[in-house]
């Protein structure tokens, strides 16, 4: 399922995707000045990295490896209307990155956009299931076939890869996904009256 208005939604992600090639920009002006802030477990000067991480990088083929997943899950993600993908960004950036602050490593720093690519996939993964929305449901089977295997990304392995974003990032695709498909069982308050006709 696509967006309503896919140009604008299409312009709305390149537009994120430019932004965080201007702030990998100005990092690496500033000799990675950036980098420090993102989020350093258990500090309390490190929740602040909650709200800068998935828009930080450590260098351009860091950025490079996510710019196509963002592209394409963020911009699928807004088949609900600007609203409801702002709602589930939102969620996944904060359950992501408390969940990283809670369990990851003392003594690193975490960021990037895979919070939002984990999270943002795992919420289309499940979302037609839950709402039970045959078009949605065919997304994500095709995006399991697309996307799938980067799911044990979730584990620990990889040397230099911070699961605990993926992990947490997925945590927090699926809470959104749960609470979309709540939201979508619930019966409209607005009475419906005989004869009632949009303009």
């Amino acid at each position: 399922m696509l967006p309503a208005k896919p140009k604008q939604a299409a312009l709305a992600i390149v537009g994120f995707v430019a932004a965080l090639y201007l702030i990998e920009l100005i990092d690496v002006i500033t000799n990675g000045a950036l980098d420090a802030g993102g989020i350093t477990p258990r500090e309390l000067s490190g929740l602040t990295g909650v709200i800068w991480a998935p828009a930080l990088h450590f260098g351009w083929d860091h950025l490079a490896a996510n710019t196509l997943p963002v592209l394409v899950l963020g911009f699928l993600t807004m088949a609900g209307g600007i609203g409801q993908f702002v709602a589930v960004t939102a969620t996944i950036w904060l359950v992501g990155g408390v969940g990283v602050w809670l369990t990851a490593p003392d003594g690193t720093i975490h960021a990037g956009a895979s919070i939002l690519i984990f999270g943002w996939l795992t919420f289309l993964l499940l979302r037609g299931f839950l709402t039970r929305r045959f078009l949605q449901i065919a997304v994500a089977v095709a995006l399991f076939f697309l996307y799938g295997s980067a799911l044990w990304g979730i584990l620990p392995g990889q040397p230099g890869i911070s699961w605990q974003g993926h992990l947490f990032g997925a945590v927090g695709g699926v809470l959104a996904a749960w609470l979309v498909a709540r939201a979508a069982r619930q019966p409209s308050s607005r009475p419906e009256l005989p004869g009632n006709l949009g303009l």
